[in-house]
């Protein structure tokens, strides 16, 4: 995730103003690849000097503090350090595919401990009579689209205040021309096979899957992991799929296999006092935060024969 209250706290306290900022980022989600779109055959490098320098004017004329361009495409990240942005390192948790065959290859890279645990959630599902279906494309029934939107609402306003962005209308408008990228993992009960009580939802691109929210209706033990970490990646070894980033948050993805995965963020301030503080510190900052991504990766829930062939 990206958090910068500690720069705009620093501001603050050096007189100067942070807000407003411009901000380049794939709307309302964490996800990588944020870059400029421009056309193959021609010179990205020349034009994103262009583009950076029209930029620049924009922040001048209207007095924004900095440009920040966040989760950034890791094949455009030296191509706008190259205009003089610094680089900021985050991670994130991202289930990675080696050419798994089933579940069960995915439950035999944990210890033991942690397989016992993975398949106790799951019964735990199974106790209570509920029924998982992994629903994507023409598969999808037209009637669930604007009940994604229900259980998005009540997750955003039980948990999450402030952080409703989308509209029914938008969930309605992924039928029919976006099915194919929806993919839904529903929990139905033994007396209504029509009405799910809980769901997450997850967007397919090629070999990708990412997934954005989730819901349910009504509390039931393990349910969350189940729809949001488990039936997406069993249909993800079904379906090739070789990235899975499940969103935001860490704490309960990195026991179930999702390594902290490094990504980035580009940043330039317009005053020069940040300038130089940014570009004095961010190398220790960055250093600092590789060893957080190891320390956590070091303490995965991994069988001892598998951290031994990481290594490898």
């Amino acid at each position: 995730m990206f958090f910068d209250h500690q720069w705009a706290d620093l501001s603050h306290r050096l007189g100067i103003s942070y807000y407003p900022k411009l901000l380049g980022m794939t709307p309302f989600t964490p996800a990588v690849g944020y870059r400029f779109l421009i056309a193959p055959n021609e010179n990205e490098a020349e034009i994103t000097k262009i583009m950076v320098a029209a930029i620049d004017h924009f922040c001048d004329q209207n007095k924004l503090s900095g440009c920040h361009f966040l989760f950034v495409d890791p094949d455009w990240k030296p191509i706008i350090e190259n205009c003089g942005f610094s680089s900021w390192l985050h991670h994130s948790y991202i289930w990675s595919n080696p050419n798994f065959n089933s579940f069960d290859d995915y439950l035999k890279q944990f210890n033991a401990n942690q397989r016992r645990n993975i398949k106790r959630e799951r019964k735990a599902v199974n106790k209570a009579n509920l029924t998982m279906k992994v629903l994507t494309g023409d598969d999808i029934p037209h009637h669930l689209y604007p009940m994604i939107y229900g259980f998005y609402n009540n997750t955003c306003e039980k948990f999450y205040w402030g952080s409703k962005y989308l509209t029914r209308k938008f969930f309605e408008q992924l039928y029919p021309n976006y099915s194919h990228r929806v993919v839904l993992a529903a929990a139905y009960t033994d007396y209504d096979d029509h009405k799910p009580v809980g769901l997450s939802f997850c967007i397919r691109k090629d070999d990708n899957l990412y997934g954005r929210y989730w819901g349910s209706f009504e509390e039931y033990d393990c349910l969350h992991f189940e729809a949001c970490y488990y039936q997406p990646i069993e249909w993800a070894i079904k379906e090739g799929i070789k990235m899975f980033d499940p969103g935001a948050g860490g704490r309960h993805k990195r026991r179930r296999g999702f390594p902290a995965t490094p990504n980035y963020s580009l940043h330039r301030f317009y005053d020069q006092k940040m300038t130089q503080i940014l570009r004095n510190y961010i190398p220790q900052i960055n250093e600092m935060e590789q060893e957080e991504i190891e320390a956590i990766n070091q303490d995965l829930p991994f069988s001892k024969r598998e951290i031994e062939l990481k290594d490898l």
